[in-house]
């Protein structure tokens, strides 16, 4: 089946019938006969080579194929109510829309401090932000459901094609509870040896860069954790259950409730955190400004691109 082949009217009548569990039902919201609306549901099944409907009961039930229907159904029908909303917003040609994809990884206060360079545009912009794994919102940037994706990684599985921009970096720094650095602090780095830590999860850049800090200088610490969050590392390191390192700046967010202390700086560490978009969209003002025009912005080919 080709897409050019669905009817989206037949589409939405199995999604209205679907949502109601009753044809008379969604009949009466569609304002059809009930014996119209079965034979509309009955082409889209001959369309699909699926039955998307069984008895269960007095009423219909979704078959499995049915259940996947509804699923892209609910996307469909979900994504022309927020077009309608968006062409129908009185401020649209002034107004400029930027939809960004925020990697779980990323810190909340380093995403703000990425995205802040755009708040500033004399022209109003419209953020649209959501959470998600890099990977699924690399793939969501390339089909057109993101207009950028902040991260703290250089590339990655489906980026080589995408425009990335280093936009800001920071050194790293350690922290503990007083207690904490009390017992290791004298002739730190070195004293960290079978020191307990607590580290980002191994998909973050910083966990290897961390790892390679503590083998120069000859330490071996114990891992009493591993976090995919940084804000839940943090709070587990200021429960005084291990030692934890942040970009620095972070340092106003960490230390705020004095319960953690700065212990000393993982010389050499760096923390750098990227933007990603489609070569398509560095036409966009918000963008144009985020890749060319951001002091510590450096846009390059993305390094993971085939030569």
């Amino acid at each position: 089946m080709k897409l050019t082949d669905l009817n989206f009217h037949h589409l939405r009548y199995f999604w209205m019938v679907a949502n109601t569990g009753s044809l008379t039902a969604a009949a009466e919201r569609l304002g059809l006969r009930a014996q119209t609306l079965s034979s509309q549901i009955t082409q889209l099944e001959q369309t699909l080579g699926r039955a998307l409907f069984q008895p269960v009961g007095r009423g219909l039930g979704l078959t499995e194929a049915g259940r996947i229907a509804l699923r892209y159904a609910d996307q469909i029908f979900q994504l022309g109510e927020q077009m309608a909303e968006s062409l129908g917003d009185e401020q649209l040609d002034y107004t400029l829309r930027l939809s960004v994809g925020i990697a779980d990884a990323l810190p909340k206060t380093v995403s703000f401090h990425m995205i802040e360079p755009i708040l500033g545009m004399q022209r109003p912009v419209r953020l649209v932000c959501h959470e998600g794994r890099f990977e699924a919102l690399c793939s969501e940037l390339v089909q057109h459901s993101v207009d950028v994706v902040l991260a703290e990684r250089p590339g990655g599985q489906g980026t080589a094609h995408l425009q990335v921009a280093k936009l800001l970096s920071y050194p790293v720094r350690i922290f503990a509870s007083p207690v904490l650095k009390k017992k290791y602090e004298e002739n730190f780095p070195h004293s960290l040896h079978h020191a307990p830590f607590l580290m980002p999860s191994r998909n973050n850049v910083l966990r290897l860069k961390l790892e390679h800090w503590l083998e120069s200088v000859g330490v071996e610490v114990t891992v009493v954790g591993e976090f995919d969050d940084l804000a839940l590392l943090e709070t587990f390191g200021r429960a005084g259950l291990g030692l934890f390192a942040v970009p620095a700046l972070l340092i106003e967010d960490v230390v705020r409730d004095h319960t953690v202390v700065h212990m000393g700086d993982a010389q050499g560490v760096v923390e750098d955190f990227f933007a990603f978009t489609h070569p398509r969209n560095l036409n966009h003002p918000a963008l144009k400004l985020l890749f060319n025009a951001t002091p510590n912005a450096n846009t390059n080919t993305n390094p993971n691109r085939p030569v």
